[in-house]
């Protein structure tokens, strides 16, 4: 195992870029932005994480099973953050409206808030703390579990994407070529709630079975009635967002679901990693803003509305019994028949 030391050079902007979280996703963006600026802050509240960094370093594990170890700047302490330029935001959504006071009081007139996070609602909490000329949305298609403290598993790469923002051009084509110069492959594009609508899909149906069954990605796919169910899911949240006024960039996003799963087999989902370590999930801003949205729109989001509610009472500590889902296949007019 290695242990590596950032190469830096002058830059106009961003010169100080602060992540909001600690975990998984937010350790492995740290990580590769370490290799190329030595003015990246991580800020979060998990001490023991937090501990286990400031003591050890970072321990990054490539697909491959290739490890190196990086020194990252890591604090609790909101003093300790520098005035930000871009201030990168991958923390659980139920922390967002927490988190946007720390992100206000560190970050400059003129910076901007990029939030690559699950979920729905986040935009809308940041825009209205901090105007929406401040925050850029953006999603990212890469994978990553915490084996342990301090060591973070990179899973699956895939590519991460900004939404434009006229009047900030500039600047986003500069942390475009930063993100990418650190390995981390970004584009702008104009659509980008299109792409937030189709993660939240696959979200939606892979992360609550995965969590309440306790599987793998790929393992969705070797039992006909999760398929269904996986399908019928899905299915639920492409009628919301038609109605929604979002079009989709897949013609069949059950198919692209079940791509997803076959690409990502061995991936094991945010929201199983939530359950298994007894954390708050993020059930709410997936599954449980569809049904949300179902209800406002008169859709119904009967299958979306049943996984809401058991990882719901599973996060709460009661036990699942998989039997349950054989209970779907009965409901009337269920979207499983479809």
């Amino acid at each position: 195992m290695k242990t590596l030391t950032q190469k830096t050079e002058p830059m106009t902007f961003p010169r100080n870029i602060t992540i909001f979280g600690v975990g998984a996703m937010a350790t492995l963006f740290g990580f590769f932005l370490n290799k190329v600026s030595d003015r990246i802050t991580l800020f979060g509240a998990w001490t023991e994480q937090i501990n286990a960094i400031t003591e050890n370093g970072l321990t990054f594990m490539d697909p491959d099973g290739n490890k190196w170890t990086r020194r990252l700047n890591i604090t609790n302490n909101l003093h300790h953050v520098p005035p930000t330029d871009v201030a990168l935001i991958l923390v659980k959504s139920y922390q967002t409206k927490h988190t946007v006071g720390q992100v206000k009081g560190v970050l400059r007139p003129n910076g901007l808030a990029v939030t690559l996070q699950n979920g729905l609602g986040n935009v809308e909490i940041l825009q209205a703390a901090l105007g929406g000329d401040r925050v850029v949305a953006g999603i990212t298609y890469h994978a990553a579990n915490l084996s342990a403290l301090a060591c973070v598993q990179h899973a699956g790469a895939g590519k991460t994407f900004l939404g434009m923002k006229v009047g900030r051009e500039t600047q986003l084509n500069e942390i475009v070529n930063l993100l990418n110069k650190a390995g981390i492959q970004t584009e702008l594009i104009k659509n980008i709630a299109s792409l937030s609508w189709s993660k939240l899909i696959v979200n939606a149906g892979i992360n609550p079975l995965t969590a309440l069954l306790e599987i793998e990605n790929g393992d969705l796919l070797h039992d006909p009635l999760l398929g269904k169910i996986l399908a019928a899911t899905v299915q639920e949240v492409a009628a919301v967002a038609t109605r929604h006024g979002i079009s989709l960039p897949h013609s069949d996003p059950v198919e692209h679901v079940f791509d997803i799963c076959r690409a990502t087999a061995r991936n094991r989902s945010s929201m199983l990693q939530d359950i298994v370590r007894g954390a708050k999930t993020e059930i709410e801003a997936i599954n449980g803003a569809v049904v949300d949205l179902g209800v406002r729109y008169g859709i119904p989001t009967p299958v979306n509305q049943f996984l809401l509610e058991q990882v719901q009472s599973k996060q709460a500590g009661e036990t699942f019994e998989p039997d349950r889902l054989n209970d779907l296949e009965a409901w009337p007019k269920s979207a499983l028949q479809c």
